[in-house]
């Protein structure tokens, strides 16, 4: 599992970080948080193929979380995109079909299934879930998280001493399914370990420290917090609804991260090492995010 950072500055682009965009290869697809004007250009420098994407998660509707939705959805148009897309996202994201089609993005040849989401779950399959919550901003911002399925471990010794020969049936007790083995039936339970916690990622999308984002990204593999400001510039970030350093880190520790990524830079900012300097007082293990900067996550 990669965490991928596409973008990471704020409100304005800049020489060395591109509007808010994060990858997360897993799952066999690759899922988008936000996409920012220039996403698309960011992925081709890297070689990312939009073509994995299924799910796109935009947090708020302001330009530079979702001003390169159009260009990225008509590219994948011209090269023959066929599964369907999905794209969630706060009130108004319903409205953007029509918006793409208006810019261009004609005779498209896949579906694009939006939909407007509300706190709690929004995805459940045999994987992953995804949750989200709304945070505090000046418009509607959703924070999310998405967390794997883990499945326990499959315990071959027992199995073959309950009679269980290695091969399909191994498969059917580790997804669940009972069998029947010389007339007598195998629970998955007798052949399981314990459940494991699989991998939790939290991306906040712009906000002001929120308490229900602490009970939100509770024991996150890694939380993904906005960062816009340095400590000393904390009414410009009460002012303009974002988090310093510190706020951001005070979340981390609080949630029990194991990982704080912050992002969302402020590009009054050239050298991060004080934005990092004051998050570490507070919360040792924290990275300020880079554009193409790619995190295994496991």
């Amino acid at each position: 599992m990669e965490l991928i950072f596409l973008g990471t500055s704020s409100a304005l682009p800049t020489k060395f970080r591109n509007h808010a965009s994060i990858a997360l290869k897993a799952f066999g697809e690759v899922i988008l948080f936000d996409c920012g004007e220039g996403t698309q250009r960011q992925m081709a420098n890297i070689r990312l193929s939009p073509m994995k994407i299924n799910h796109i998660f935009i947090s708020h509707m302001h330009g530079d979380h979702i001003l390169g939705l159009p260009g990225l959805i008509q590219s994948m148009g011209f090269r023959g995109r066929i599964e369907p897309l999905y794209i969630f996202g706060p009130p108004g994201i319903n409205k953007l079909e029509n918006i793409l089609l208006n810019f261009g993005c004609l005779n498209m040849s896949f579906k694009i299934i939006i939909q407007e989401v509300d706190e709690g779950c929004i995805i459940d399959n045999a994987e992953y879930i995804v949750n989200c919550i709304k945070c505090e901003h000046n418009i509607i911002n959703y924070a999310y998280s998405i967390t794997e399925k883990k499945k326990p471990r499959f315990l071959k010794e027992k199995a073959i001493k309950l009679g269980v020969e290695p091969g399909p049936k191994f498969s059917l007790l580790h997804s669940g399914q009972e069998i029947k083995v010389n007339g007598k039936i195998i629970k998955p339970e007798q052949v399981l370990g314990p459940p494991r916690k699989g991998i939790k990622i939290t991306y906040s999308g712009d906000t002001r420290p929120c308490k229900d984002l602490i009970d939100f990204a509770k024991e996150s593999t890694v939380l993904i917090h906005e960062s816009t400001f340095e400590d000393e510039d904390i009414d410009k970030a009460i002012e303009n609804w974002h988090s310093t350093a510190s706020e951001a880190a005070n979340i981390g520790k609080k949630s029990n991260a194991d990982k704080l990524i912050l992002t969302h830079i402020s590009t009054r900012y050239s050298d991060t090492k004080s934005i990092k300097k004051s998050a570490k007082k507070i919360f040792n293990n924290v990275i300020i995010a880079k554009d193409y900067m790619v995190l295994e996550v496991k």
